[in-house]
């Protein structure tokens, strides 16, 4: 949407032209939306009606295409307490304590303005957390870039990495987690998801209601802009080839304001003083209040008149669906408004009663007394339109999956494998991310116990006995050569990381970055991708509890990856029984963990060795994953675990080595013999680098051993002892398909450790 159609918005918000056909498809709505909106309304709306539908009706709010897909995931089990449809979910750890979390994107945003885009995605998946009585505990990211061969792709890795580490540490939220993957499939549109979680005792659970007729309403936190007009619609449609005439579509955050605004809320709440509380994220203060009434069965009357503002001549088009940053809206107990008022006034807080809940089922807008929207809450939020499309896998996909990798799958000597290695060590998708993560707080709040550089994240719940972990998880290349393993396979990777910490999977959030649903070949990857999660979350015992779709990542025609992104919790009963990822001490005994089989199609190992993205992904069976999830939990809690460390990108090579380069006070020697290992008849590639699933690299003390096979032979989980864990600073010896590697650990970590600061060097003096 360019700047001149927002100027033509803002002149005909005052002036009510008549509504064109022109006019409504510059508001995304197509023809046949137009007509049931007329029906609706029985007249032709407002100028500001129409704007409040089509952010409403937008993908972003209204999940148009994706609606019908998300609910056949699994929502329900025990431990859920809140699952999709309000700000965030909730689940029960135990010991009357609840966790908060949810995942959101602002991959558009970032695309045109890195920094802003990432620090004001943090910023609303942190109100869409202590909006639920949460206090934010933990953010985690998960982004996605070009090449860094790209000067534009290292350029936007370090707005976003600098928005991102500098909203939380600026209001006191650690980063604690993520993952950072680097493929041209990225270039012109990034991926930046961000996850929050928090914790709060479950009596505080409050909700985005508006209930109570006559009940006020009130507008609190920073003044509404003109920044971040129509976002929801950005959100939901393609960027043009250059993103600039965008920008105006980007909000700009305050983190000061957004820590006073976490403060007051969390004080209003544990008092008692509201009825409900919603930011105003996506078509602010439109679908703060709409949404509000839409749950409690009510509806709305505000004047816009009230709203405090920071520009002047705003328009009701124009304050009715800013995206202005650090904004709440909150239904007050009527007894309490007084008391609402001295709690934000004392946090320097601006607080402006602007209406009030009717039992009307209208969401109407008021301008100085006078109407100018009113339209039945019921169809505006639950009546939006959805579409169940016709997908058609792309035959170029079908070509590249169907591709014979057989002259990828030997090795002409044991040179090669050690290049092979060492590139896959460079490859930035699996170097270090430690050039991030500095750049982040990670331990404010003291409850980090296991940070960023593992497997998962380890949190301290209040009880101060048990611990939560949590992490991000994707793989873009795999659900495009084949969507429903894609889907599968994020989920069962993402159980698995928390598992390897110890922690028994509860739940996940999901964020889902595709390309345009209307076009066959999308729609045919969204529907399998949602799909295969589904089927996943309910071998494992994980289900969804919320999240945010991500459309219309795509530019020119081209789509990104079809991206699934899980953020899975899961519950450590005793935190010192937390398992590292790494290997601990000389000595110790290496095993490998589930089978090897003959896979190298979408590996890391082509695309960072042979530039190619072929071959059908790896296998996933559900039970395997499941019985490792269940064997991992027990072996933690038996305390037969030194360290556990999921091989997934690079393979059992990359897993090994990084076990030892990784560890906490050094890296430490290694000799492992990979024929041992539990596999099939595989080739060179697949028993050093293929990505087969359910596999984990652990050590143990000697004395241990014996109960580790058994629980592993319990949980019917196939297991090899393959090496022990040498010196520090020694060597790593690597033998395996009759080839043999040897390389100091030093080097290999120089190498591992140096990748991105060495490519992110050249960034300096940079522009977009």
């Amino acid at each position: 949407m360019t700047g001149a159609t927002l100027d033509a918005k803002r002149a005909a918000a005052t002036s009510e032209p008549v509504i064109t056909d022109e006019v409504v498809a510059e508001h995304g709505l197509s023809p046949d939306e137009w007509e049931q909106i007329l029906e609706i309304m029985g007249r032709t709306p407002t100028i500001a009606e129409l704007g409040i539908f089509s952010a409403m009706w937008s993908e972003h709010c209204g999940y148009k295409n994706s609606r019908p897909l998300l609910q056949t995931l699994p929502t329900e089990s025990p431990d859920v307490v809140q699952g999709p449809g309000e700000n965030a979910g909730v689940i029960d750890v135990g010991g009357g304590w609840g966790v908060a979390f949810k995942i959101e994107s602002h991959n558009h945003p970032s695309a045109v303005e890195p920094y802003q885009g990432a620090a004001t995605g943090s910023g609303g998946i942190l109100r869409d957390v202590f909006t639920m009585g949460a206090r934010p505990i933990a953010i985690f990211d998960s982004l996605r870039f070009g090449s860094l061969e790209s000067a534009r792709a290292r350029y936007l890795l370090d707005g976003v990495v600098r928005g991102v580490g500098d909203y939380g540490n600026c209001v006191g939220i650690p980063t604690v987690g993520g993952e950072t993957v680097f493929d041209p499939a990225y270039e012109k549109n990034p991926l930046v998801n961000v996850m929050c979680i928090g914790v709060l005792p479950l009596e505080r659970l409050i909700r985005g209601e508006a209930k109570g007729v006559g009940n006020p309403v009130m507008a609190v936190g920073a003044r509404t802009g003109r920044d971040g007009i129509h976002g929801a619609t950005f959100a939901s449609e393609e960027l043009d080839e250059e993103g600039a005439d965008s920008r105006p579509q980007v909000q700009v955050g305050d983190p000061f304001t957004e820590k006073l605004l976490l403060e007051a809320s969390l004080e209003l709440i544990e008092r008692d003083l509201l009825i409900g509380i919603q930011d105003m994220g996506a078509a602010g203060l439109t679908s703060s209040g709409a949404e509000m009434a839409a749950r409690s069965g009510s509806g709305i009357d505000i004047d816009v008149a009230l709203l405090p503002v920071r520009e002047e001549g705003m328009t009701p088009y124009e304050m009715l669906l800013s995206e202005s940053q650090e904004r709440m809206l909150l239904v007050a107990k009527p007894e309490h408004e007084g008391a609402v008022r001295e709690v934000l006034e004392r946090w320097d807080l601006q607080a402006a009663t602007i209406g009030h809940v009717t039992d009307d089922g209208m969401f109407r807008v008021r301008l100085d007394g006078e109407i100018v929207a009113e339209i039945p809450v019921r169809p505006l939020v639950d009546d939006c339109p959805t579409y169940v499309r016709e997908g058609v896998e792309d035959p170029e996909v079908t070509a590249r999956r169907d591709q014979d990798l057989d002259e990828y799958a030997s090795f002409a000597s044991d040179e090669a494998v050690q290049a092979a290695l060492e590139t896959l060590l460079d490859a930035p998708t699996i170097a270090s991310r430690r050039w991030i993560y500095e750049q982040y707080d990670t331990s404010v709040q003291t409850n980090t116990l296991v940070g960023p550089g593992s497997d998962a994240a380890v949190l301290r719940l209040p009880d101060g006995e048990r611990a939560l972990a949590a992490c991000t998880d994707g793989n873009g290349r795999y659900t495009y050569l084949d969507p429903r393993t894609g889907g599968r396979i994020a989920v069962a990777e993402a159980a698995r990381n928390v598992a390897c910490s110890g922690a028994r999977p509860v739940a996940v959030t999901n964020c889902l970055n595709f390309g345009s649903p209307i076009r066959p070949e999308v729609y045919h990857q969204l529907s399998g991708a949602v799909a295969g999660m589904g089927e996943a979350c309910a071998a494992l015992g994980t289900p969804v509890t919320g999240g945010n779709v991500s459309l219309y990542n795509e530019t020119g025609g081209r789509p990104v990856y079809p991206t699934p992104v899980i953020g899975m919790v899961g519950v450590l009963e005793d935190l010192e029984k937390r398992v590292p990822s790494a290997f601990v001490a000389e000595g110790d005994e290496v095993w490998i963990v589930g089978r090897t089989r003959d896979e190298i199609g979408g590996s890391e190992y082509l695309a960072a060795c042979h530039d190619l993205v072929a071959g059908a992904p790896p296998e996933l069976d559900l039970d395997e994953a499941a019985a490792l999830v269940r064997f991992l939990v027990a072996a933690a809690d038996a305390s037969v675990l030194r360290s556990a460390h999921d091989a997934s990108d690079g393979g059992l090579s990359i897993a090994l080595v990084e076990s030892a380069i990784c560890a906490g006070d050094g890296p430490l020697g290694l000799d492992v013999d990979l024929d041992a290992a539990p596999r099939s008849d595989v080739s060179a590639a697949a028993l050093w680098f293929g990505e087969s699933q359910s596999r984990v690299v652990v050590s143990c003390v000697p004395q241990d051993a014996a109960s580790l096979a058994a629980l592993a032979e319990t949980h019917g989980v196939p297991i090899a002892r393959v090496g022990a864990v040498g010196a520090s600073g020694g060597t790593c010896r690597l033998s395996g398909a009759g080839h043999a590697v040897e390389a100091a650990t030093t080097d290999l970590r120089s190498i591992y450790e140096t990748a991105l600061p060495r490519r992110m060097r050249e960034q300096a003096g940079l522009t977009a």
